[in-house]
């Protein structure tokens, strides 16, 4: 799993780094056209890892949840709610980054 997260890490920065020439040249036609649609591919980049990211958080949460709710039956409705209050948090974090991708798009 730490091998995953570097290699993910490591492609946003790769990521980052490529978007830079785009922010820094100056506007003119043809930069212009190139901007946007180097708007698209980040604005798709951070939605599609967001959601990567996102979904596999939660199936690790989940899972670790029906081991806990196995192991100990009798505190099945704490964990529960942990469990769901946990989901809530990495979903706001989706949201977040679909909003920043919108702000990417329209703002920028």
């Amino acid at each position: 799993m730490k091998k995953f997260v570097s290699l993910l890490i490591c492609v946003m920065m790769m990521m980052l780094l490529a978007c830079v020439p785009v922010l820094a040249a100056e506007e003119t036609e043809a930069v212009a056209s190139d901007s946007v649609s180097a708007k698209a591919i980040s604005a798709a980049i951070v939605v599609a890892l967001a959601a990567s990211a996102g979904a596999i958080a939660m199936g690790m949460a989940t899972s670790k949840s029906a081991e806990a709710i196995a192991r100990q039956p009798e505190a099945e409705g704490k964990i529960r709610t942990s469990t769901m209050l946990g989901l809530v948090f990495i979903e706001t974090a989706i949201i977040y980054a679909l909003i920043v991708a919108i702000l990417i798009i329209f703002i920028l």
